[in-house]
C-alpha cells in the first residue's frame, strides 16, 4: 500500500509509492519509449491492458476488444491504490495516511502515431468528454477530494510510453499547489469582489501581447509570470469554477488542439506538460476560483536555484512567446 506523508516544515505532502520503489541503481539514464515494436495501447491489444473502466465504442463491440475510438483503464503500476481506509495516524510531529485514491490512464486513440494535436478534433472533444466523466464518477467516492488530470507528452515530461494518452490521480486530499491558488484567489476576491482570473482576463484581453488566440468561450494567454519559456494557459472566458462541459466541449477541443499545434510548429514538436486545475469537489461552485489548463513545454531544467528557492529563471519573456506563437504558420 502506498503511504501520504506530510513534510511538517512546509506542509508539503508527498506519495511514497512502494510498489515503484527503486533502489539506487534503478536511477540511472532514463531510457526513451519504445519506437515501433509491442505497444499495450494500440488497437488489437486490449487483454494486455488492465480491465477497461471505460471506453467509446461507436460499433458497439464488446470491452477489451478492438473497435473503440477511445479507452480508460487503471494504471498499471498505480501511485495511489483504489482499495483500503485511509487510516490517517501521526508518529510524533509526522501525519500520514494510506495511499488510497485511483490512477487512470486515458488512451485518446487506438491510433499509436496520433497526438492531441494531430488525431482528428472529435478525438480531442472525446478525451475532454472523458476526463469530466471519470472526475463526476470519482467523485462518488467520498475518500476522494480532488482529481487531477495531466499529460506528460514525450519522454523528458515523464512520459514512460509513446502512444500519446493522459491520466488522472484521485487524492483523498487537495494539492497544495491548488490550494495555493484558491487562497490567493479567495483573499484577491475578499479584497475586490472579484474573481482574479477574470480580471486577468479582462486586461490581458485590453492589452493584447500575451493573448496567442481565443474564440467565443475561450482564451489561450502566456501567463504575465511563467515559471518556463512558452507556458501557455487556456481558460473559459466567462466564470466556471469547475471543469465541466458547457453543453459541449467543441470550443474548447479547438483552441486546445489550435495552442498545441502552434507549439509544436515554433519549438519543433516539444515534450511538455498538461494539467486542469479546477475547483475541489467540497467546494465546486465559488465566485473566486477559476479552471483552467497549463501547458509547459519541457525547455528548461529545474536545477539548485529553482530547487532551493522557489524561483523560477525563465529566459523568453512571456510578451515574445505569445507572440512566436501567435504568429505560427499553421
Amino acid at each position: 500500500m502506498p503511504e501520504l506523508r506530510k513534510d511538517p516544515v512546509s506542509g508539503r505532502w508527498v506519495i511514497i509509492s512502494i510498489e515503484r520503489g527503486k533502489r539506487p541503481s534503478d536511477f540511472g539514464m532514463r531510457v526513451s519509449p519504445k519506437k515501433g515494436g509491442f505497444c499495450a495501447f494500440c488497437k488489437g491489444n486490449e487483454r494486455t491492458t488492465p480491465p477497461e473502466i471505460m471506453a467509446f465504442r461507436p460499433d458497439g463491440s464488446k470491452s477489451d476488444t478492438p473497435g473503440w475510438t477511445l479507452r480508460v483503464v487503471s494504471n498499471k503500476f498505480p501511485a495511489l491504490n483504489v482499495e483500503g481506509d485511509l487510516d490517517r495516524k501521526g508518529d510524533g510531529i509526522y501525519d500520514q495516511m494510506n495511499g488510497v485514491g485511483a490512477h487512470e490512464v486515458i488512451i485518446e486513440s487506438p491510433e499509436h502515431t496520433l497526438t492531441l494535436s494531430t488525431m482528428p478534433l472529435k478525438s480531442v472533444e472525446d478525451a475532454l468528454w472523458a476526463f469530466h466523466q471519470r472526475i463526476t464518477d470519482l467523485k462518488n467516492d467520498k475518500r476522494v477530494k480532488y482529481v487531477l488530470v495531466f499529460k506528460n507528452e514525450g519522454d523528458d515530461a515523464g512520459a514512460s510510453l509513446e502512444h500519446s494518452h493522459s491520466q488522472l490521480i484521485a487524492l483523498p486530499i487537495v494539492p497544495q499547489l491548488v490550494e495555493e491558488e484558491i487562497d490567493h484567489a479567495k483573499h484577491y476576491y475578499e479584497y475586490k469582489e472579484r474573481c482574479i482570473f477574470c480580471d486577468i482576463i479582462d486586461q490581458e484581453t485590453a492589452d493584447k501581447t500575451r493573448v496567442i488566440s481565443e474564440n467565443e468561450d475561450f482564451i489561450a494567454l502566456a501567463p504575465f509570470a511563467p515559471r518556463s519559456p512558452f507556458e501557455t494557459m487556456i481558460l473559459p472566458k466567462k466564470h466556471e469554477s469547475s471543469f465541466k462541459p458547457n453543453g459541449s466541449f467543441k470550443l474548447l477541443a479547438e483552441i486546445l488542439q489550435k495552442t498545441l499545434k502552434q507549439i509544436d510548429k515554433v519549438l519543433d514538436m516539444p515534450p511538455y506538460n498538461l494539467m486542469i486545475h479546477t475547483s475541489p469537489f467540497k467546494n465546486e461552485t465559488n465566485d473566486y476560483y477559476h479552471w483552467h489548463i497549463e501547458i509547459l513545454p519541457k525547455l528548461t531544467k529545474i536545477a539548485g536555484f529553482e530547487w532551493g528557492s522557489g524561483f523560477y529563471i525563465n529566459p523568453t519573456p512571456p510578451e515574445e512567446a505569445a507572440r512566436f506563437l501567435r504568429e505560427a504558420k499553421l
